[in-house]
């Protein structure tokens, strides 16, 4: 008689325990369709800059946007607290390791300031950028119409994990059905990481998913909480999801995956995951042009009771347009984001991001170490 269990594990899959098989036919990088389309929008470029202080500012959201990709404006972040932002972005890369938290706790105590909501999204708009900005369920309800009267394109509403379904006894949750129908724009929201908590939220009337709890460079939750699916698999369940949805209402939605993106082989994995487009955090923070002045950090870092998030130093290698287009002045994959997803989707056989999701993936645990013996003995990344 087979001994009862408690529970049965499954397996799942990140980044570096997968590989994509070639295709059978071969097709012009340059000849592949990139475009990413959220609701009526499409963008050149199925990227998004993360919804972090270290990465979007008004004028990062101008430029991003002008390279063809979106970036994503922190509405609860220090742009909307304070009048000079630099001021504040600049005491945060001078702190010593030791006080950051407690810096950053303090930072981020100070009240939202809705006129410095409108003030961002309008600086965007006037520039004549596609303006997307992320709120917390918790602030949704009050941010999200001046938002929209300011000119908001897109709205993400985005928390570590959001269900549809949430159980409190102290106030009446946000009601994403509710939501959507005020706002009559694109909205956005996450995070979650499995087929019937996406599947849930599609079925609100949202226009895409994010998918990824824990994987960023500066998150520590899965760290703090142990909760967390590694990217592939959750991109795979929400992916499901969203084939499921559009088979009962026939409604396109997005998948997007966000966090734990490194390389041009990060980014492609996740398109072959079954993503619509990626969310990119530390890789945004290295670009010259970025606001954290060569730091970064989570989210959650400035969690007054418990941080899931820490300050992460990630140096300023190169312009944002050099890391998407390259030219590439590094070897490692970190540089000329979109040049790899072209390359990758050629030798693949994938005409467009819809192709790519059908691209042959097997799990290969040597595939970062096979071949790579002076690589690995000579420290070369």
């Amino acid at each position: 008689m087979a001994q009862p269990k408690f529970k049965q594990l499954e397996r799942a899959y990140g980044f570096d325990e997968v590989s994509l098989v070639t295709g059978d036919t071969t097709i012009n990088p340059n000849q592949v369709d990139i475009n990413f389309t959220l609701g009526g929008l499409t963008f050149p470029m199925p990227i998004l800059a993360a919804a972090m202080d270290a990465i979007v500012d008004p004028t990062f959201a101008i430029k991003f946007s002008n390279l063809g990709g979106l970036a994503v404006l922190n509405l609860e972040g220090v742009q909307t607290r304070y009048d000079k932002p630099d001021e504040i972005l600049d005491r945060i890369a001078q702190t010593p390791e030791t006080e950051v938290t407690a810096l950053l706790q303090t930072i981020y105590s100070e009240p939202i300031k809705e006129n410095l909501v409108g003030r961002c999204i309008e600086m965007i708009k006037k520039a004549g950028a596609v303006c997307a900005a992320s709120v917390t369920p918790a602030n949704a309800k009050r941010l999200s119409p001046i938002a929209k009267d300011a000119g908001i394109d897109v709205l993400i509403v985005q928390s570590t994990v959001t269900t549809a379904r949430h159980i409190s006894k102290s106030y009446r949750g946000l009601v994403l059905p509710e939501l959507c129908q005020t706002m009559s724009l694109p909205v956005i929201i996450g995070n979650c990481c499995s087929y019937s908590a996406a599947l849930e939220l599609l079925r609100t009337g949202v226009d895409g998913i994010m998918v990824g709890v824990g994987p960023g460079a500066a998150c520590t939750t899965r760290e703090v909480t142990g909760v967390g699916v590694p990217q592939v698999t959750a991109t795979i369940e929400c992916a499901a999801a969203r084939d499921s949805y559009f088979k009962e209402t026939g409604k396109s939605t997005a998948v997007i995956t966000d966090g734990g993106i490194r390389t041009g082989g990060d980014l492609c994995k996740s398109f072959a995951a079954g993503a619509d487009a990626v969310m990119i955090g530390s890789p945004l923070a290295q670009s010259y042009e970025a606001p954290g002045n060569g730091y970064h950090w989570g989210m959650s870092h400035s969690h007054p009771a418990l941080p899931r998030g820490t300050r992460i130093k990630v140096g300023r290698t190169a312009p944002v347009e050099q890391i998407l287009f390259g030219p590439t002045s590094v070897t490692n994959g970190t540089q000329n984001l979109i040049g790899a997803l072209r390359t990758s989707m050629g030798v693949c056989g994938a005409r467009n991001i819809k192709e790519m999701h059908k691209v042959r993936m097997i799990i290969a645990p040597s595939i970062k170490t096979e071949g790579k013996y002076f690589q690995m003995t000579q420290l070369v990344p």
